[in-house]
């Protein structure tokens, strides 16, 4: 099965949907989408409803940090993040609300298990960072029965951990387009990046795929009208902050 492996869309439609004609291009079976469907972009519903089809066709979705904000606005900003959230909960209705609050914080599907940030308190938003977290989000993982691989989002960047034969978790940043042997003799993290917000200075979007009838993980980046993006967001009331990233890939 070849799985699409997108997180951190961050209602940028027009990267979604890049991504999404690539993947079926690279022959994508099917989809999971790792939390962060909104915040920060100019299209939510767009993409909340591109979501839903997908979901409808089977689709696997998890739910991100600016998903829940989006449902239940902060009543103050104290982060960039948060200054969208009240925007972004106007911009939908009422059945797009409640399809981002029922989605579920971990799904498993055999070997693999999506989260947006951690398995271990996938309610606190950790960020994977470093080896320390991410061992904590894989042990807590691998509790459960048959798990191997561990996929997420929320940190942006296209990452990934192994454990071999020591205890301690070795980190690898891969090369987009290079598929990686992911075994399941071994415990594996990835973070997929960003769909809608890289923040490693190259605009492109990201995502991965996961061939596991290979044992293979592929990550891509994936060039995509930024320009339009940035220029959706200016037409708004959020932060032009929002859009100049875009184009700089911070």
């Amino acid at each position: 099965m070849k799985w699409a492996l997108l997180s951190d869309i961050h209602a940028n439609i027009q990267a979604m949907n890049a991504c999404l004609t690539h993947a079926r291009g690279q022959g994508a079976q099917r989809y999971a989408l790792l939390g962060d469907l909104v915040g920060y972009g100019a299209n939510p519903g767009a993409v909340v409803d591109q979501a839903m089809r997908l979901a409808e066709q089977g689709a696997l979705l998890v739910k991100g940090n600016h998903d829940d904000m989006a449902v239940s606005p902060p009543e103050s900003a104290r982060t960039v993040g948060d200054s969208s959230a009240a925007w972004t909960h106007a911009q939908l209705d009422g059945s797009q609300r409640r399809f981002l609050d029922a989605l579920p914080m971990t799904v498993q599907d055999g070997a693999m298990l999506l989260v947006h940030a951690t398995a271990d308190a996938p309610h606190r938003w950790r960020y994977v960072y470093d080896q320390q977290v991410a061992t904590l989000s894989l042990d807590a993982a691998c509790e459960l029965p048959e798990v191997r691989h561990v996929f997420g989002g929320h940190v942006h960047f296209q990452t990934l951990y192994y454990r071999g034969a020591s205890a301690s978790l070795m980190k690898f940043v891969p090369t987009p387009g290079i598929p990686v042997p992911v075994p399941r003799h071994r415990l594996w993290l990835a973070t997929v990046g960003s769909v809608g917000q890289p923040r490693d200075g190259n605009p492109h979007a990201m995502y991965a795929m996961m061939d596991t009838a290979r044992s293979q993980l592929t990550f891509h980046r994936v060039a995509y009208d930024h320009a339009a993006a940035a220029a959706a967001i200016l037409r708004t009331q959020l932060p032009a902050f929002f859009a100049d990233r875009l184009e700089l890939g911070r």
